[in-house]
């Protein structure tokens, strides 16, 4: 059951600016990604779906941060059917995000007043998750279009909220034409927590590299 309601979660996202997302088969490293992320300064972080016995490492690191980071607020990436929603929000996931928008999970998170970040990437598809009460959209893949598009969605409808994911990278040029172009928040996955960093056990380079990223973008916000 998720911890944190669906407005305290859509609040902080709003308010970091930014959502790291990744995953890793192994349960203490997964641990040691959240602590950095969490003493780097995040309050939020997404753990994907996508390797055999996910749930089981998201269910642990859950436990971890619920006696270790208390205010680290997790949930879960990469979900696209209902069953898989309902799996990890019996294991304690706070939000919901999907590659794609799925109506039977926007059901699901509304019944259990959870947080859902569905994927979207054309204007009809942002305008429908809209109806389904998704606050935030999450666009996907963010290479596509690029910061252009979120102009061109934000024209006329200035209402909506978008994080694009992929090709978001913690430097400030990119950062900067994000948020300049409109977005509400940023996701971001191996850019952020890079392979080399993890496999070298350098989990302080990923807490430098969250920290400066979150300072940048309150800076280009200011």
């Amino acid at each position: 059951m998720a911890h944190f309601d669906r407005l305290t979660v859509f609040n902080t996202i709003l308010q970091d600016g930014l959502v790291p997302l990744f995953y890793h088969a192994s349960m203490e490293t997964s641990q040691q990604i959240a602590a950095a992320l969490a003493e780097g300064g995040s309050h939020v972080l997404e753990f994907t779906n996508r390797g055999d016995f996910a749930i089981e490492v998201f269910s642990a690191l859950v436990k971890f941060a619920q006696t270790q980071y208390p205010h680290l607020i997790i949930g879960v990436g990469s979900v696209d059917d209902a069953p898989t929603a309902a799996l990890y929000l019996a294991h304690g996931a706070n939000f919901v995000v999907g590659p794609t928008f799925n109506e039977e999970v926007a059901r699901l998170c509304n019944r259990r007043k959870v947080a859902y970040v569905p994927g979207c990437n054309t204007v009809s598809e942002i305008a429908r998750a809209e109806e389904w009460g998704a606050e935030i959209i999450k666009l996907f893949p963010g290479t596509v279009g690029g910061p252009e598009f979120i102009k061109a969605i934000l024209g006329p409808r200035p209402w909506t909220r978008i994080m694009p994911t992929g090709g978001v990278s913690p430097d400030e040029d990119n950062l900067r034409a994000w948020f300049k172009a409109g977005v509400a928040c940023v996701g971001m996955g191996s850019n952020l927590i890079r392979n080399d960093w993890v496999q070298a056990g350098n989990f302080e380079a990923i807490r430098h590299s969250l920290g400066s990223a979150l300072q940048m973008i309150q800076s280009i916000r200011a």
